[in-house]
């Protein structure tokens, strides 16, 4: 944890600020897109430098790879670590006053699932609040009188109650809707606001359930980029006790990745929930 403790530090600094930006700041759009071709708000493009520049100040980290950047950017070349990270995740929320969040996974040597040490995500709602993951244990603070507070440290449970089924609902394939339907008429309660860190931070505070990203008609491979927002996910909600798999079986922490914004089809939540996934897709 003590080699780690810069990099937390400087998310810390970079959740204060662009929590700053998401207050103050403009919501229009720039002029450019990101590297998969969604248009950059301008608090994507500026919560990016922020972290980017929060990140620069540390001589361990070697590199990091933005959802807001084409290619991974040298930071240290001596350093060690590689962090990536999605600076604004549904940030098409903040318009109707929704939670959005920002999300790190971070590596010890090359972008790697394998080599993934640490995940932190930021949720910037009616309250500012961290999850970190990281040997053994996920732990919640609370940013309170002038300081992030630890809060507990959180498990999924064996069985949960909420349903975040994500990708629009015409293009999904049969056996995935029999799958949502099936969890519905279980008596799951749904859970989706177009914003991956507020879906699966509520699905974890809760104790359980299912978020699923299937692939679909028109995103075969998904939509949800492996290094900036999967990866990262997987390893908390494992850490948490629960699983994270792809839609042929496979655990979401064992899949390569050969490029920056590679996507594939995600499926995170408790075990009783990750099994319903096999049975519907027979993996």
């Amino acid at each position: 944890m003590k080699t780690l403790a810069p990099i937390f530090e400087a998310i810390e600094r970079s959740a204060h600020r662009i929590r700053e930006a998401i207050t103050n700041e403009d919501l229009c759009y720039g002029e450019s897109c990101n590297a998969t071709g969604d248009m950059q708000l301008k608090l994507d493009i500026q919560s990016d430098l922020i972290i980017a520049e929060e990140f620069s100040k540390i001589t361990a980290i070697k590199a990091i790879a933005s959802e807001e950047k084409k290619e991974a950017e040298t930071l240290h070349p001596e350093g060690r670590y590689m962090i990536a990270y999605d600076p604004l995740d549904g940030s098409s929320l903040i318009d109707v006053d929704l939670s959005v969040g920002t999300i790190y996974g971070i590596y010890d040597g090359e972008f790697q699932a394998k080599n993934m040490l640490a995940a932190v995500y930021v949720v910037h709602g009616p309250r500012l609040e961290m999850v970190t993951a990281y040997k053994g244990g996920v732990r919640h603070y609370i940013f309170r009188h002038g300081r992030f507070q630890e809060q507990e440290t959180l498990h999924l449970k064996e069985k949960g109650k909420l349903n975040g089924p994500g990708g629009t609902q015409q293009y999904w394939p049969p056996h995935h809707k029999k799958l949502i339907d099936g969890l519905f008429a279980e008596g799951y309660r749904l859970r989706y606001s177009g914003g991956m860190v507020p879906d699966l931070h509520q699905i974890l505070i809760k104790g359980g359930g299912l978020f699923s990203y299937p692939g679909t008609a028109d995103k075969p491979e998904g939509k949800l980029r492996k290094l900036f927002e999967v990866f990262p996910f997987a390893f908390v909600y494992e850490t948490a006790g629960g699983e994270a798999i792809d839609d042929k079986g496979r655990r979401l922490l064992d899949l390569g990745c050969d490029d920056p914004h590679e996507t594939t089809p995600c499926f995170l939540g408790s075990k009783y929930e990750i099994a319903k996934v096999k049975e519907a897709y027979g993996v």
